[in-house]
């Protein structure tokens, strides 16, 4: 794709933020949702939605749908079903402000599973992100109130899978069409939910109208919206930059939990966040330094 064609920088951004507010809006609407609705039935109903709006769209594409997008989907919409299931068990079990921090740490996990199962090298940087979230993780579990707890696990388990998922995309995925690989994945998901719900004990529950209205954000914006959006404009970032910007993912959460929920973090609970956000920034922050030299030398020679 060449410059002529690619969208003014500005736009790029500007929808690249857009998702990480649509993002952090799912902490919210998640927590608000699973107050009413066990996790489970919360994800399997937030994603049959998503799978049916892209069926929707899908719909001059399904003809063009193979084997081999098929399975390249659904290996990949593992991944993001165990994300989702993790993730919204997680925000049952603690704050968003806790979570979006947590969630973040997929930066500091996607060097460590290559590190694992392609010997790729941490690096010095990497390590010192992933000394720091130790350090973190170990402040808000002595933070107070509940500590460390279950629904924090989870959150950081939900950075894993996210790592997981966004390294799969990259080894799995060809030259597969954006929008049938999504909806691949979206049907994958549900399956996944819905196996959870039928396996998982259904405590009693009720549907509200605050928790429907959840479900629809959650099944449009985050989902639907936010895949497209960024397949349509991360491709013309560099991935440090996409990165830098996906960080902000969290300060909606802590905004939308101060402000929205109430929440509120004791001295401790907030240093430890802070470390934690720290630790994934570092990173992304030395990368982007490394590469600036580069793109400056790329752009003066495009002129």
């Amino acid at each position: 794709m060449t410059n002529s064609i690619a969208p003014a920088t500005n736009r790029v951004y500007f929808f690249l933020v857009l998702t990480t507010f649509f993002w952090g809006g799912s902490f919210l609407f998640t927590k608000i949702g699973v107050a009413t609705i066990p996790p489970q039935l919360f994800a399997l109903t937030r994603f049959i939605l998503a799978t049916a709006i892209m069926l929707v769209v899908c719909s001059r594409r399904l003809r063009m749908l193979d084997s081999g997008t098929v399975v390249r989907g659904m290996t990949v919409g593992v991944a993001l079903g165990l994300t989702n299931l993790s993730f919204v068990f997680g925000i049952q079990g603690t704050s968003i402000s806790r979570a979006g921090i947590l969630n973040n740490l997929f930066v500091l996990f996607i060097p460590v599973i290559t590190k694992i199962v392609w010997r790729d090298r941490i690096g010095r940087v990497n390590m010192a992100g992933i000394a720091l979230a130790v350090a973190g993780i170990g402040l808000l579990a002595s933070g107070g109130g509940s500590g460390f707890n279950r629904g924090d696990l989870l959150s950081t388990f939900c950075a894993f899978m996210i790592a997981c998922h966004i390294i799969s995309v990259s080894k799995v995925l060809k030259n597969d069409d954006v929008f049938l690989i999504t909806f691949v994945q979206f049907a994958t998901v549900s399956v996944i939910a819905g196996a959870a719900t039928l396996l998982l004990p259904l405590p009693a529950f009720s549907v509200t109208t605050p928790a429907v209205f959840s479900i629809i954000y959650c099944a449009i914006f985050p989902t639907v919206l936010c895949f497209t959006l960024q397949n349509i404009y991360q491709r013309y970032v560099t991935p440090t930059r996409a990165g830098l910007i996906y960080t902000l993912d969290p300060v909606w959460s802590l905004i939308a939990g101060f402000s929205i929920l109430g929440e509120r973090l004791n001295s401790r609970e907030w240093l430890g966040c802070a470390i934690i956000f720290l630790a994934a920034l570092l990173p992304l922050l030395f990368r982007l330094s490394a590469e600036s030299p580069l793109i400056s030398l790329y752009f003066k020679h495009s002129d």
